[in-house]
C-alpha cells in the first residue's frame, strides 16, 4: 500500500527561501506577541540573540523542506529543558504556524507543511514524555 503521508521530497512552487525566510519571521513575530509563548521566548532568547535565532530557524526550514543542509544542530535538547512545555503550547505553536504558513506557501505547501510540523512536534512530545519517564503509548498526534 502506498505512503498517503504529505512528501515533501518535491516542493510545489511557494515553498523557496525567501518564502521560508517569511514563514520563520512571521511566525516568530506572532509567537513573540502571543501571551502564552511570548513569555517564553521571550525568557529564552534574550533580544540580542533574536537575528541568530531566526537565521537559524530559516536554516532549519530550509533544510527540512528543502533539504539545502544548511542547519546543523540539534532542536529537541532547548525544548527538553523546558518545563512549561506541554500540549497546550505545542498546540498554540501549531495554531500559528499554521496560520503562518497560509499567508506565505499555496494551499498544498501549507498542508504538506503543517502536517510535518505535527509529526516534529509528535516525536518531541513523546522525547519528552520519555525523558520524563511518563508513559507515552497514548499519546495522540496533535493537529493544528
Amino acid at each position: 500500500m502506498p505512503d498517503s503521508s504529505p512528501s515533501l521530497s518535491v516542493p510545489h512552487g511557494s515553498i523557496n527561501e525567501d518564502t521560508i525566510h517569511a514563514l520563520v519571521h512571521g511566525f516568530y513575530g506572532k509567537a513573540m506577541a502571543d501571551p502564552l509563548l511570548g513569555p517564553i521566548f521571550a525568557r529564552e532568547v534574550p533580544a540580542e540573540l533574536w537575528p541568530h535565532h531566526l537565521e537559524k530557524m530559516c536554516a532549519f526550514w530550509s533544510s527540512t523542506l528543502l533539504k539545502s543542509g544548511r542547519y546543523h544542530g540539534r532542536p529537541l535538547p532547548p525544548h527538553l529543558a523546558l518545563p512549561e512545555l506541554d500540549d497546550r503550547l505545542f498546540g498554540r505553536w501549531l495554531q500559528l504556524f499554521k496560520e503562518t504558513l497560509s499567508e506565505v506557501f499555496v494551499a498544498e505547501d501549507a498542508a504538506s507543511t503543517i502536517a510535518l510540523a505535527e509529526r516534529i512536534a509528535h516525536s518531541f512530545r513523546l522525547a519528552r514524555a520519555f525523558h520524563e519517564g511518563r508513559d507515552s503509548t497514548g499519546l495522540r498526534m496533535l493537529k493544528a
